[in-house]
């Protein structure tokens, strides 16, 4: 598995060098398929060292960090995952929550035989991080969180993607679907509009050293921000300047370097809050 891990890095290492965009997502040099829990979990792996679990958003995929994989594989073996009823992995079911998909990360840890993983989650990835540390608090060395929040109300958004949301459920929840490819859209569209719901005081249980984070114009209210900052137990917080919600697409290199050596640091004392 060492030798083959190698070699993966070897081929992202050439396909670089030759000026050849690595295919994030749909790689079969890197591309593994993992049944767990009923479903066939798509996932991608690169580089070698401690694991690194990278989780993405509502409606994306492995190829939103194609700009943070070059960067953490080469101190981590990066773990890019699709999650259920996203990007390439298949999920049969009608319902998606995030208490089923931090079930499933984890179930995934434990069929590669990793006992815990360091965490980058991203929007609904960075809320599934924070409920993967709160349900499997073994499976989470540290986490990194940008653009989570805490719960689907209208204090969760800015005003106009609420109204957006609650305006595009309005229009399409009478719909009866039959197209298979439309219903799992509207499945992990729904997610948003009636999840999270993370009661504040949990997060007193989050035993994980957690970097949580924000654009200062992201669509997650700096509200939510610093709540889930505020309650957790060890936590530290970044908002970013002059960035929207994509913090690690937008100001790719700072973001890398701040979330490595959040996870390298040898020595985490509780943050004051």
């Amino acid at each position: 598995m060492r030798r083959f891990r190698y070699l993966v890095f070897l081929l992202l290492y050439t396909l670089l060098a030759a000026g050849q965009a690595v295919p994030y997502g749909h790689n079969p040099a890197a591309g593994h398929y993992q049944a767990v829990r009923g479903v066939r979990l798509y996932y991608e792996e690169y580089g070698a060292g401690p694991p690194l679990l990278l989780i993405h958003g509502n409606g994306g995929s492995i190829q939103d960090f194609k700009q943070n994989i070059p960067y953490f594989a080469k101190h981590y073996r990066v773990l890019a995952v699709d999650s259920r009823a996203h990007g390439q992995s298949v999920d049969p079911g009608d319902s998606l929550s995030f208490e089923m998909m931090a079930d499933d990360f984890a179930a995934l840890l434990t069929s590669l035989r990793l006992d815990s993983a360091y965490v980058l989650g991203w929007s609904d990835g960075g809320i599934n991080a924070v409920v993967l540390a709160l349900r499997h608090p073994k499976k989470v060395k540290r986490l990194a969180a940008t653009g989570a929040n805490f719960s689907p109300d209208s204090t969760a958004l800015t005003p106009a993607l609420w109204r957006q949301q609650q305006r595009g459920y309005q229009e399409n929840k009478g719909k009866t679907l039959t197209d298979l490819k439309l219903k799992n859209d509207w499945k992990v569209f729904t997610l948003d509009v009636f999840q999270p719901n993370m009661p504040l005081p949990r997060l007193r249980q989050v035993a994980a050293p957690a970097f949580i984070i924000a654009g200062d114009r992201d669509v997650i209210t700096l509200e939510h921000t610093v709540a889930i900052y505020r309650h957790l137990r060890r936590a530290w917080l970044w908002i970013v300047p002059d960035s929207g919600h994509a913090t690690l697409q937008e100001h790719a290199d700072e973001f890398n370097r701040k979330v490595d050596a959040f996870f390298r640091a040898k020595r985490i004392s509780n943050a004051p809050h």
